[in-house]
This record gives structure tokens, sequence and C-alpha cells, in this order.
């Protein structure tokens, strides 16, 4: 295992100090937890989400105005604590509630209900939104049910606005159900990701295999295949998400993302298969996005994100200004 740490187990806590150090005018951290808060205060609704580390940017990068109030870092790919998360609420209520943004896997869904259930005890309001995007499998190691993965970025960005326009924490969770219902992504690996307290690859794959599906956590997929083209790996995985819509989209915003150990090129040479498969399905493309935004910490491989935008207000949100790290 090559990797730039000092000790393994307190790899969280040197990243969590050097990020906020590095974007103290942005993001500051909640004193005696693993809670990092945006700087500017502003009289909102409070968005808060969270999980296991790893996944950088995802969560922090996106603390800031426009997008997250607060984040909630746990242990690698390890959800984090309820009194973590309720040490967040409490960080970012003021007065009009704190909406939590959940990916679907059982100790982030376990944990953040606890949460609120804590925090309702000391009367403050908060709901909760499950994101669940990816289609590849419906239940997997971590999970029941769809996992949640790189779409809730997109989540992020659209409650953000309608937090910092106004919204009521019920107009939020409203909100936040549909976006979920019109996000669905897509992942594929190439080489599995190493936990640096593990110091090994969470699974193994052939120098000429890929897998598709597979989740965030390393997750098995639902195929393992030879090494494939660009284009052939963008037919596959554009084909099952225009499927996976009642209505075939007309209007649609597109995510790649990025695992970790995938270089930009190759993630642009992909998205341009993407839009040309989308251009040959009818389908317009009103929004798209490159990067690493939700990550598996050094896998290598991708994951394509379908948003149906026929809702322009949600093009609007996707488009507005932010101050964060990372969007």
């Amino acid at each position: 295992m090559k990797k730039i740490i000092n000790d393994p187990s307190h790899i969280v806590e040197e990243m969590l100090e050097g990020m906020v150090k590095s974007y103290s005018t942005l993001i500051r951290r909640v004193e005696d937890t693993r809670v990092v808060a945006k700087t500017a205060e502003h009289s909102q609704v409070g968005l808060v989400s969270g999980g296991g580390s790893g996944h950088e940017p995802a969560h922090a990068g996106f603390v800031g105005d426009g997008m997250l109030s607060a984040a909630v870092l746990g242990d690698v790919f390890t959800s984090p604590t309820p009194d973590q998360i309720e040490a967040a609420i409490k960080a970012v209520d003021h007065g009009q509630g704190v909406l939590l943004i959940v990916k679907n896997y059982t100790g982030d869904i376990l944990n953040f209900e606890m949460a609120k259930d804590m925090a309702e005890m000391e009367d403050i309001a908060v709901e909760i939104v499950v994101v669940d995007d990816d289609i590849a499998v419906e239940d997997s190691t971590y999970t029941a049910g769809k996992r949640g993965v790189a779409g809730t970025v997109l989540v992020h960005k659209i409650l953000g606005d309608a937090a910092r326009n106004g919204a009521t924490l019920t107009e939020l969770k409203e909100l936040g159900e549909a976006v979920v219902a019109a996000t669905k992504t897509i992942g594929v690996a190439l080489r599995a990701a190493t936990v640096p307290e593990v110091g090994k690859p969470g699974f193994e794959l052939k120098e000429d295999e890929i897998e598709f599906g597979v989740g965030i956590h390393g997750e098995p997929g639902y195929r393992r295949e030879k090494l494939q083209a660009s284009r052939q790996l963008a037919e596959e995985m554009v084909d099952k998400l225009v499927a996976a819509y009642d209505d075939k989209p007309t209007e649609i915003g597109v995510l790649v993302n990025g695992m970790g150990g995938t270089p930009l090129m190759e993630q642009f040479v992909f998205i341009n298969d993407v839009l040309n498969l989308l251009a040959d399905h009818g389908i317009n493309v009103t929004f798209h996005k490159v990067g690493n935004y939700m990550t598996s910490i050094d896998m290598q491989g991708l994951s394509l994100t379908f948003i149906d935008l026929n809702n322009t207000a949600w093009l609007e949100a996707l488009n507005t200004d932010v101050t964060t790290i990372s969007w």
C-alpha cells in the first residue's frame, strides 16, 4: 500500500484538520466534533448531510452558502454516530428546523434517524430525505434497497438553493423527495479502493476486467466483463439509465463522477461518448458536470448520473453560484 499518510488510524482526524485550516474562510469545525459547518451564518432551514469518510470531496466539500449548512464525518466507509449528527443539527438550527440529506445505507439511516429523534426531544424540528439514486442493484452489502451515491450531490445543490431562497422545512422535504425520484446513477469499477487501515484492495479485478454496478464502498455490482472501450461502457450505462425512467426524459442533467483514481482525461473521453449517445437518443442535455464529487478513496472507475430536468426551476438551481470548496 502506497499512500501519503501518517498513522492510518488518525487519517480522518488529520484530513479534517487540514481541510479546515486550508479553507478557514469558508468552513469551521464545531468544537469537539467531526462536524464541518459553514462560517457564514444565515437565517434559513439548516441542511445537514454526511457519512463515512473516503468519499471526498463529499460531503464537507459542499458546505457553504447555497449548499450544505454542515457535514458530519464518520470513520472511513462508516456512518457518523448519532451524537455527532445531533451536534451538527444543533450547530445549524436557527429556529426554522433542519433537513437531513442521507444516503440509503443501513448504518446511515439508523444513526441519522436516531439523531433526529434526539434533536426533536430538544424541540428542534427535523426532517429526513433519503437518497437512493443507484439503479445498479436493489440490495447490497451495506443496505436494504437502492444505494445512495453521486446523485446525492445534485440533491445538495438544488435543495441548497431552495433553502437559501427561504423554502420551509416541509417544502424542502417535498422538493428533496421529488429530486431523488428524478435522479438515477450507475457506476463501473476498473480497480478497487484500498482502505488505509486494511492495507489492501477491497476486491480483486484482473488486469483485463471491469465490474458494472459496483458501489462506492466496493459493494458488488451486477456483472464482470472484459475491459471495454469508453464508447461501449457508455452505451451500457446510458441505456440502463434511460430505461430506468418510466417515461423517457426529454431534458436531462448529466454528472460524470470520478471514483478517485480516474484521470480527468478519461472522464472527458467518457462524457464525450455519453453526450453523443444521448444526442442519438434524442435527449437534450441542459446541464452537465465532470469531475470528482463522490469518490471511493482511490478506486479506479466512474459513475454516471442523470437527472430529469423538465422542471426549469431545478435547472436554474443547478446553475446558481455557491461558495463551497468543491462545487
